[in-house]
């Protein structure tokens, strides 16, 4: 399994919580951040793992910046490819080198709120419920197949700030939960969806 991060990692480290305790059969082989300090790599890096920071910053083209990141995942072996809050958009190249076996979450129900600001974009509409989608990764932004949602109710009272906490906690088991059902579980995608029990 291959993490790419760009920030602090919990998504990260829930996945990897799981698989440590044998609910995910799967290991985290490499660690990918495109930003030199991000938090996630010190985490993963005093959890014993593989870590590799690759900016994007100064290089010529995001196809010389992604060739060092797929060059990394081979040589680790990567099978599999997790976002966890990566900030940069795949080039079509390197999502269909994983297609099918790229994982991203998003802290909205899609495909309402794609993007940035989510939380705020459900504030500004008025929504009553939120929450966080785990999909397949496709060409387009936040737009590949659905394999689980939670949904999280909107208080009256609610900032950005105080939605996304409760997001976050429903990310954290939701993360888990969908790279389980894809590694042990038969599937199948029929047009926007991820249907189990499909061959």
């Amino acid at each position: 399994m291959g993490i790419l991060l760009s920030g602090r990692g919990s998504n990260f480290l829930a996945l990897h919580a799981a698989m440590e305790r044998g609910e995910v059969p799967a290991e985290v082989a490499l660690v990918v951040s495109n930003v030199a300090d991000a938090p996630g790599l010190a985490r993963a890096r005093a959890l014993g793992l593989e870590a590799a920071a690759i900016p994007h910053a100064g290089e010529p083209s995001r196809a010389a910046h992604e060739a060092k990141v797929a060059s990394a995942l081979a040589a680790a072996g990567v099978e599999w490819i997790c976002l966890a809050g990566y900030m940069r958009l795949l080039s079509p190249e390197l999502v269909g080198r994983y297609r099918r076996r790229m994982l991203n979450i998003h802290p909205s129900l899609l495909p309402a709120f794609p993007g940035l600001d989510v939380q705020q974009q459900a504030l500004d509409w008025g929504v009553k419920l939120s929450g966080c989608t785990v999909h397949l990764v496709d060409e387009g932004l936040d737009s590949g197949p659905i394999v689980v949602q939670r949904a999280v109710p909107v208080l009256d009272d609610d900032t950005a700030e105080t939605l996304a906490a409760r997001i976050l906690e429903q990310e954290h088991q939701a993360y888990p939960e969908a790279l389980r059902r894809l590694l042990t579980e038969p599937w199948g995608v029929e047009g926007r969806r991820v249907v189990f029990g499909a061959s």
